[in-house]
């Protein structure tokens, strides 16, 4: 299950990452936002234009994926019509997998996109409040001029990064995705970029996400222990992306750039001793066994944060009454 846990999350959050990368608990201690540098302020600005930018914007191109001496090759497609946003993601390489995500309305605010924003509100400096930001001129990526910002992590509980937007969009053109030892996890870029109208986004996909909400699906044997489950600690400024509805194995928290979800599984017996993980460039996949409520279960926390910080989440799971 896990095998097919990371392939499916690998591609989703591929899809999800370019039309906007801050799609997809305890709370941070708010900075007064006189703290905000200039900085800061103008990254966020640059943020914000990115994620509308990738939402409103008609474009396609192709995706390359860099992690270590894998490479992976993407063809994406990007429309907005009738107040709504498509997008097709086909893998060029590998076994030509592909994703649609279709429906999604352009007024839909996500979590991590409020939390891009400076807060005039509460004083809150968004998502600054957990990491710095540095903007320089940047190189040019699939022929388009690019400005750079640095992001920096404040704690040692998620990654930095390096973004590349174009000047003229704010769309990302290229993200870099370091470890704690600025050492490059994995490279995500267009190689070439139009922003002419896709010609035609097809129906069929091998994966479909819509931005519809259905609910959760049942669990009858397991869903008296699946809904009581909740985590004791998160990485501060990190949130839910979405409210619990019934029984659900699947629970997912944003910070604004990074995400990760974590999932519940009920075992028929109980495992060995011990934990498990993969990394595959910044994405990084935990598991282990515990007992809850005397019953054997199995967590598996994925996403882009660092090992020390999916196992400390995975520690957390507890049952609620």
């Amino acid at each position: 299950m896990n095998l097919t846990l990371r392939k499916r999350y690998g591609i989703q959050n591929f899809l999800v990452l370019l039309p906007v990368l801050a799609v997809l608990v305890l709370g941070a201690g708010k900075v007064s936002a006189a703290a905000c540098t200039e900085g800061d302020t103008a990254a966020l600005k640059w943020l914000d234009k990115m994620a509308h930018s990738a939402r409103e914007v008609d474009y396609q191109g192709v995706v390359t994926l860099q992690r270590g001496q894998d490479m992976k090759v993407m063809q994406v497609s990007h429309s907005v019509e009738d107040g709504s946003s498509r997008e097709l993601l086909t893998e060029l390489t590998g076994r030509g997998a592909r994703v649609q995500r279709a429906r999604h309305p352009l007024d839909c605010t996500h979590p991590g996109l409020q939390l891009l924003h400076v807060s005039p509100v509460d004083d809150s400096c968004g998502i600054a409040e957990q990491y710095r930001f540095e903007i320089a001129e940047g190189e040019r990526v699939a022929g388009r001029k690019a400005i750079t910002i640095r992001v920096k992590p404040r704690d040692l509980y998620r990654f930095g990064y390096v973004f590349s937007l174009d000047e003229a969009t704010g769309l990302l053109l290229k993200v870099l995705t370091l470890n704690p030892a600025q050492r490059t996890l994995e490279v995500m870029q267009f190689a070439q970029l139009s922003y002419d109208a896709p010609s035609t986004v097809s129906a069929v996909a091998d994966i479909t996400h819509e931005a519809i909400h259905r609910g959760s699906p049942e669990f009858p044997d397991e869903a008296a222990l699946i809904s009581a489950w909740s985590l004791m600690w998160v990485p501060d400024g990190f949130t839910a992306t979405e409210e619990p509805v019934g029984a659900s194995p699947r629970k997912t928290y944003t910070d604004g750039l990074a995400a990760f979800s974590v999932f519940l599984e009920t075992l028929d017996r109980d495992m060995p001793p011990g934990e498990g993980y993969v990394k595959q460039g910044g994405t990084t996949t935990y598991t282990r066994g515990m007992r809850l409520v005397d019953s054997p279960v199995l967590v598996t926390v994925i996403g882009e944060v660092p090992l020390s910080t999916a196992r400390m989440v995975a520690d957390s799971v507890r049952w609620v009454h």
